[in-house]
């Protein structure tokens, strides 16, 4: 899916800038208590999520599990600026 969803933004040679910098973080022991209000919120950043995704490609023995949450949330900023713009909404 994720070839597929790359593939597509290529294919419309288009250039997609994130024009949102922080973002409200649930932290991960309470992200999924749906029944619970979260007690605290955190502020994350992306281009802290995306400094951290180079700093993996720099050093590959660094890899780490946290890099699929950093990923998610670069691609969540992503997501939300291509619908923000009009480049695809969802389909049911």
């Amino acid at each position: 899916m994720f070839d597929l969803l790359t593939e597509k933004m290529r294919a419309g040679e288009q250039t997609l800038e994130i024009n949102k910098e922080a973002f409200w973080s649930v932290p991960s022991d309470q992200a999924y208590e749906i029944y619970n209000e979260p007690r605290e919120l955190t502020i994350g950043m992306i281009s802290e999520s995306w400094n951290h995704l180079e700093d993996m490609l720099s050093d590959p023995d660094r890899v780490v599990g946290y890099g699929f949450v950093w990923l998610a949330e670069v691609l969540r900023g992503i997501g939300d600026e291509a619908t923000s713009r009009g480049m695809g909404s969802p389909e049911h």
